[in-house]
């Protein structure tokens, strides 16, 4: 029978187990629409690379609703199947240490199980002391050559990603560094988590551009009742800080993107392309827009939204290799 543990209670439990490394920071985005849900984990302390690594590997590799996932640093994405339904992995010492075996909405609670042999059980129960888990239910203590299994028990959230381009002229002003402050700001929000940031090269050709010709997207995990406020929130804190009579922004609620965006977007990397075909691509996909003090910045911001996935493509001129 499973132990249920508030986190303050499992931290104290914990906190004379001088081997556990806690997760920094554990956040889940769920889209219902597409029966799916992005997991986000600061493994330990929010340094450790090798854990990161290695967790990476056996959770894509041996959980059965993973079906996407990404490192950037000890960050962890993973993108899974919502499912009721624990689906156990038949776990074997070094082959198949570990796996999520079911990630599932409980109301507005996510619930997602961590299954793992030795260490592994092990950072089943660190997630547990991580920022954002609320509770945690432990079926199987690990450690040594036992199984660990836990439930983790977090509030539900949605993801946001804001697309954002043209705010500065040819003396002042950085899209970049604008965008990634507004959205720090807004990290400090109750039950806001500021996930990712992409900047992305469009065409070098661009004579409107003011120099780099890049534009920008960040995403948030955030409580579903928040999700309009930030929006108007963000685009009154472009609105008064542009330097620009061009700025747009462009926003879409949800983990699935659909790659007729991905294909405009790689369009606007290799060719100019209108505020039309902007917008008529931003319908297609789900995605909102909106001119800010003007229309050009929208073929920029929509185009970033896909990328924010994939900071490293997104910088890249088109035609270079991928390293």
């Amino acid at each position: 029978m499973a132990e249920y543990y508030s986190r303050d209670a499992i931290v104290k439990l914990l906190s004379s187990k001088k081997w556990i490394s806690p997760h920094k920071k554990v956040v889940v985005a769920v889209d219902k629409k597409a029966g799916v849900a992005e997991l986000i984990e600061d493994h330990a302390r929010g340094t450790c690379l090798g854990g990161s690594a290695w967790s990476l590997y056996h959770y894509t590799e041996n959980s059965k609703s993973v079906f996407w996932s990404k490192r950037e640093g000890s960050r962890l994405f993973y993108k899974l199947k919502l499912s009721e339904e624990n689906a156990p992995s038949k776990l074997e010492a070094s082959y198949h240490p570990a796996s999520i075996e079911s990630i599932h909405l409980d109301g507005d609670k996510v619930r997602v199980t961590y299954s793992g042999l030795a260490g592994a059980g092990v950072a089943a129960l660190s997630r547990g002391l991580a920022e954002g888990v609320e509770a945690v239910e432990v079926q199987e203590w690990g450690g040594g050559k036992k199984l660990g299994r836990a439930t983790i028990i977090l509030p539900l959230k949605e993801k946001l990603i804001i697309g954002v381009d043209d705010t500065d002229k040819s003396d002042e002003g950085a899209t970049w560094s604008l965008v990634n402050e507004i959205a720090f700001e807004i990290s400090k929000l109750e039950g806001v988590d500021y996930l990712e940031h992409a900047i992305v090269q469009l065409y070098p050709q661009n004579p409107f551009k003011t120099q780099n010709c890049v534009s920008l997207s960040v995403s948030f995990a955030v409580p579903p009742s928040l999700k309009e406020g930030i929006v108007e929130r963000f685009k009154d804190a472009i609105g008064e800080r542009t330097f620009s009579k061009e700025t747009a922004m462009a926003y879409f609620n949800g983990v699935m993107i659909k790659e007729e965006l991905m294909a405009f977007s790689k369009r606007a990397k290799l060719e100019m392309v209108t505020v039309e075909d902007a917008e008529e691509a931003a319908e297609m996909a789900g995605v909102s827009t909106i001119k800010i003090t003007g229309a050009r910045g929208l073929i920029g911001a929509v185009a970033a939204i896909p990328y924010v996935e994939y900071p490293d493509e997104a910088v890249r001129i088109s035609g270079d290799q991928v390293v």
